[in-house]
């Protein structure tokens, strides 16, 4: 029998799932509704965008450097341009057949090879360019040509290198240029809001920045922009179409303060010599001439150096990557004598009409230690003005002596030492200012009356390079005030440096300037052989910097015999006199006499930035 009540009960829930069946497939329809539209309309844009893209491909076009001029508009670095040698690789192409047929009138380096099999198949996949050789000579382009309608995938193309038209001249003033790594490249682009990309190159050597020098601290100006180009490619990322360009900018350029002719002039007259030349102008700042010797050939650096030729140059005995001019750290000698003569005048320790007997050396009445003076039986009664004319030590070992030593070193910052001088000089050394905190640290001991002494005539702990040298001559000109050297004008507001002093009066700097003419024109003046060699005044002070000290002079005749032993040559001046224009150092390695072999560097070099004004 029947049950109606469970009938009753499994109709019921027969309606039940057949409900839940019907709210699902409703509720399947209503997300299958939005769903299409959400793709067909609200999100299309985006997927099209998306679409767009995978059909696109953007690569950045690298700009070009901007060129280098001297003072006088000349140029010094160019890009110069090159022809390459490029194919459009397929799987299709046989690479030794072809290298076979090239190779018959083209000259193809083991490099150059290798590199192009090693590259070959990711070029090919994604269709693109493969550089073969770079830089074909001329009967190398001639001969392609003629024989071009053979290749269909090979072609020539302008490239440009870096130049530096004076590669030996402008070595470490300019600098040079260098392959950017990835990651250098990354940070570039983000300061110019962009995304690393593929780059389609106008230099051989990829993208480049500048590596050292003036290359190097303008970079960021010297550069440029990139810009971009947007092709259409297929699925395999086969370049077809450009859709769209964006033109790269191309870097600034730049004119230095450089003189091309003193620059010229500079470099003769070292003759390959260790050490350096620095000129200035005085009213600006502007570094004229900046010579480290010897140099190399920035061009071989930048366009590519074996890894033979680049150990030779780093292992050089003469250490030509060196750059003396700001790095190298030399004794100031006797040219230090003006400045600890106006230290004296003005603390009121001594006055121009002051005395001393010179004997040819001081005694330390600490310990009767002995410091003798360069000429035997001394100077006699000398002041001031003698003093710096014939270079007495003893006049200057006394002075010293009688100088609070925290004074003096502060005395001499102002002129320049112990700081940097420059505004755009690449990696710059400041030398050495010593005073007792800075010995203690050193070398765990304190500060005696004879550092004092010895600092006097520029011997003992300080130092200082030929741009800080250059410097105080320029400050020494100016009557204590010059801006702050650069090699390019107008970038940057001048930085002016004054020496600011309490009783230095304008009568006590021109009495400064006459006993430095008479270090040449005097005939008791240490650098009386470089009169014939300018016809107009010029002050100066030349020193001689002691590696080797020596009782006699025949000790001295005997340590000399070795070269490294020999005594640095080195020279202060500015002229033409009494209204200078120009400043000038000169610094030359174991040259022994600063006044007859630094001396006459420093005159021709003068000669022509006047002669050229």
């Amino acid at each position: 029998m029947i049950d109606l009540q469970e009938r009753v009960s499994e109709r019921k829930n027969f309606f039940n799932r057949l409900l839940l069946i019907h709210i699902f497939f409703t509720f399947l329809f209503v997300f299958i509704i939005f769903r299409t539209y959400t793709l067909q309309i609200s999100s299309f844009s985006d997927y099209e965008i998306a679409a767009l893209k995978n059909k696109t491909r953007e690569m950045l076009v690298q700009p070009k450097r901007g060129i280098i001029y001297d003072r006088h508009g000349q140029i010094i670095v160019n890009n110069i341009p090159s022809y390459n040698l490029i194919i459009q690789p397929s799987f299709e192409m046989n690479l030794d057949l072809l290298f076979e047929d090239l190779g018959s009138y083209i000259s193809f380096s083991d490099d150059e090879i290798k590199s192009t099999y090693e590259n070959f198949k990711n070029k090919a996949s994604l269709n693109r360019e493969l550089v073969l050789k770079q830089g074909l000579t001329h009967e190398e382009i001639a001969k392609f040509e003629v024989r071009a309608h053979r290749y269909e995938n090979v072609f020539i193309a302008e490239r440009f290198s870096r130049q530096n038209l004076y590669p030996k001249l402008f070595s470490h003033s300019i600098g040079y240029t260098g392959s950017l790594n990835n990651e250098d490249l990354e940070t570039i682009l983000v300061d110019q809001s962009l995304q690393p990309k593929e780059t389609v190159f106008n230099y051989s050597n990829g993208y480049i920045e500048g590596k050292t020098g003036i290359e190097n601290i303008y970079d960021k100006s010297l550069r440029g922009k990139f810009g971009k180009r947007i092709y259409e490619v297929d699925a395999t990322g086969k370049l077809l179409d450009l859709l769209n360009e964006i033109p790269s900018i191309n870097g600034r350029d730049l004119k230095t303060s450089l003189d091309l002719e003193s620059q010229k002039t500079a470099f003769i007259e070292m003759k390959e010599r260790r050490g350096a030349v620095v000129a200035v102008e005085l009213a600006t700042g502007a570094i004229v001439t900046y010579l480290s010797s010897p140099s190399f050939s920035v061009n071989k650096i930048a366009n590519g150096l074996s890894q033979k030729e680049f150990k030779k140059l780093i292992s050089d005995k003469d250490k030509p990557f060196f750059d003396r001019a700001v790095q190298g750290r030399y004794s100031p000698a006797s040219t230090i004598k003006p400045a600890i003569g106006l230290f004296g005048i003005e603390n009121k320790i001594i006055d121009w009409d002051y005395t001393i007997n010179d004997p040819g050396y001081f005694v330390l009445p600490e310990d009767n230690r002995i410091y003798r003076g360069w000429k035997k039986g001394g100077h006699g009664n000398i002041n001031l003005n003698d003093a710096i004319i014939e270079s007495s030590n003893t006049f200057f070992f006394s002075l010293a002596y009688d100088s609070n030593i925290e004074d003096l070193t502060e005395h001499l910052a102002k002129f320049g030492f112990g700081r940097n001088v420059c505004t755009d000089c690449f990696l710059p050394d400041n030398g050495l200012l010593p005073n007792p905190r800075w010995k203690m640290n050193t070398h765990n001991f304190g500060w005696f009356k004879g550092d004092t002494v010895n600092m006097g005539v520029g011997q003992g702990y300080l130092s200082a390079t030929p741009i800080q040298l250059a410097y105080y001559s320029a400050l020494l000109a100016n009557k204590g005030s010059i801006n702050k050297f650069s090699f390019v004008q107008g970038y940057s507001d001048p930085i002016k440096d004054t020496v600011k002093t309490n009783n230095i009066y304008a009568s006590d700097w021109n009495k400064i300037h006459q006993s430095m003419i008479g270090v040449i024109d005097n005939p008791k003046g240490t650098a009386g052989r470089l009169k014939s060699l300018k016809d107009y005044k010029i002050a100066a002070k030349s020193g001689t910097v002691e590696l080797v000290s020596t009782e006699t002079k025949e000790d001295y005749k005997i340590i000399r015999e070795n070269e490294g032993n020999r005594d640095h040559a080195i020279i202060i001046a500015f002229g033409p006199m009494p209204n200078p224009k120009y400043a000038v150092s000169v610094v030359i390695e174991n040259g022994e006499s600063g006044g007859s072999v630094a001396g006459p560097v420093a005159i021709a070099v003068m000669n022509t930035l006047v002669k050229n004004d």
